[in-house]
């Protein structure tokens, strides 16, 4: 049936071209060229706790938010950057409508009041970065209940609500006990009701897990309850290895449970750099298995996730832990061969330094995963404040716009093959596409080819029309002629269909 189709397609179109221009042109599935567009997941976070990168201030009105999200949104699209992980859940609450938690401190100014007029910031955010063809990834902090910046602790928090399921810690902040049941099934639920009601691209955790230490003025997590009552029951395990084994069943068992709503939401965990100190040998510092309790190398070696982002914060000559040292270990560990793209601290260094050390990781990064590249910069704050870096980034190694790699394991099938219509007007061609199966469609790629040269543009889903001049400067300053043109079809997971190649009259 696709053949006839495709059949039809083309005498129609050598129609049309014999009509408007008097010249012949066909439409084919055959590849007679291989143009590829780039790949690669280049991502930023974007963090609301704190109010560090989103909105500006608390209490802003709901144009202000907007206007914010859609200048840092911009910027990131002109910047060929292709995905957004934005904080949504920054302490047990919510920046977006929700029945089981707050609206967020850090969002209105006064926890639990919506904004006004009302909106739902994550689909403001999900509609605009789609519109511009980015992936948006939900990032949630699973065991934060109260941080000290959200002020006061207020009847709509977690905290007043669900009393047994929280403990204090010394220095200002509230914590879930990963300890009980009903801290994961919470935390759980909280992650399944995004993903069932939002068309976000991933879901995203951080390092915290068990709190960093200095949280709690360095003395041991007050968990004595939950860990009395394990041991009641009859469990075994000494102390810190449930502690491990309760993050570790919460992970796997989410990672399930997404994959059983919506097959094409990723999961992503970006962990403290570091595994263990000696791991690779040259390394010392902080010990996220015994501190954080969090076995992030298991999770890797699982494949519980989708993508792992180790936050590899330090510059690459820094001996003791050192970016590509690292990077190398944790590739090795990759047993499930996911994505791994490593946390980029774009803040370290100033200036000319600065984004020569961003530069070096990025292509470093490319060098040693260069089948499946990709990096998450931190954040999208010095982006902004340092123009130069930025623009070292645009004009070096984004260049050229990108898509991120595909993830055979959530889905190895090619879409199906594009349905083209061309018209021809004067001294351009007017093209539309549409495809058989449109909710399965993510991105559009039109390849074009002037003279000797490709090139291509990455069009959003919901995008179906382009105009194309017949010829076009060159790099040379020479008018070239548009001679070949190709389209193709992404879906969620990232899979490229077999070009449709248009012929040009």
């Amino acid at each position: 049936m696709e053949k006839i189709f495709l059949t039809l397609t083309g005498i129609c179109l050598l129609f049309l071209f014999y009509c408007c221009t008097s010249t012949r042109s066909a439409v084919s599935s055959t590849l007679q060229e291989i143009p590829k567009v780039e790949r690669e997941f280049r991502a930023v976070w974007i963090a609301t706790v704190a109010n560090i990168n989103w909105p500006s201030k608390p209490g802003l009105s709901t144009e202000e938010q907007q206007q914010e999200a859609l200048h840092l949104i911009n910027f990131l699209h002109e910047h060929h950057f292709n995905a957004v992980i934005l904080q949504v859940r920054p302490q047990c609450d919510a920046l977006y409508q929700s029945e089981m938690e707050p609206w967020s401190y850090y969002l209105t100014g006064a926890q639990g009041k919506p904004p006004d007029p009302y909106y739902d910031p994550l689909e403001f955010w999900i509609e605009e970065t789609h519109k511009r063809g980015m992936e948006i990834h939900a990032w949630l902090n699973p065991y934060r209940a109260h941080h000290p910046s959200g002020k006061e602790v207020t009847d709509a928090s977690i905290v007043r609500k669900s009393p047994d399921l929280v403990v204090e810690l010394r220095n200002g902040y509230w914590w879930m006990d990963p300890g009980k049941k009903g801290t994961q099934e919470h935390a759980t639920e909280v992650v399944l009701d995004i993903v069932r009601r939002y068309d976000v691209d991933g879901i995203h955790f951080d390092d915290y897990f068990y709190p960093y230490p200095s949280y709690n003025d360095n003395e041991d997590f007050p968990d004595q309850e939950s860990w009395e009552a394990y041991k009641s029951s009859g469990g075994k395990l000494g102390r810190a290895d449930w502690r491990r084994e309760n993050v570790n069943q919460f992970i796997r068992k989410l990672y399930g449970k997404i994959k059983k709503e919506k097959r094409h939401v990723q999961f992503g965990l970006s962990p403290f750099g570091i595994w263990r100190p000696n791991h690779p040998e040259s390394t010392t510092g902080f010990d996220q298995y015994e501190q954080l309790y969090a076995d992030a190398r298991l999770w890797l070696n699982k494949g519980w996730i989708d993508y792992f982002t180790p936050q590899l914060y330090w510059p690459v000559n820094q001996i003791p832990q050192s970016f590509p040292v690292l990077l190398g270990w944790w590739l090795e560990e990759n047993k499930k061969h996911r994505h791994v793209w490593p946390g980029i601290n774009i803040g370290r260094f100033e200036g000319e330094q600065g984004a020569d050390e961003t530069i070096n990781q990025i292509m470093i990064t490319r060098g040693m995963a260069n089948k499946d590249p990709g990096h998450v910069l931190w954040s999208i704050g010095p982006l902004l404040r340092e123009d130069s870096l930025a623009t070292s980034i645009q004009e070096g190694p984004y260049k050229k716009p990108a898509i991120a790699p595909a993830s055979p394991w959530l889905d190895k099938k090619r879409p199906g093959i594009p349905q083209i219509s061309v018209h021809a007007v004067r001294d351009t061609l007017q093209l539309s596409w549409s495809h058989e199966n449109p909710a399965d469609i993510f991105q559009w790629i039109i390849y074009t080819k002037y003279g000797g040269s490709w090139n291509y543009q990455i069009k959003n889903s919901q995008s179906n029309l382009l105009s194309l001049p017949l010829f076009m400067l060159s790099a040379n300053d020479q008018m070239a002629r548009l001679n070949s043109i190709q389209v193709t079809a992404v879906d969620r997971a990232g899979n490229e269909s077999v070009p449709i190649v248009v012929g040009v009259p």
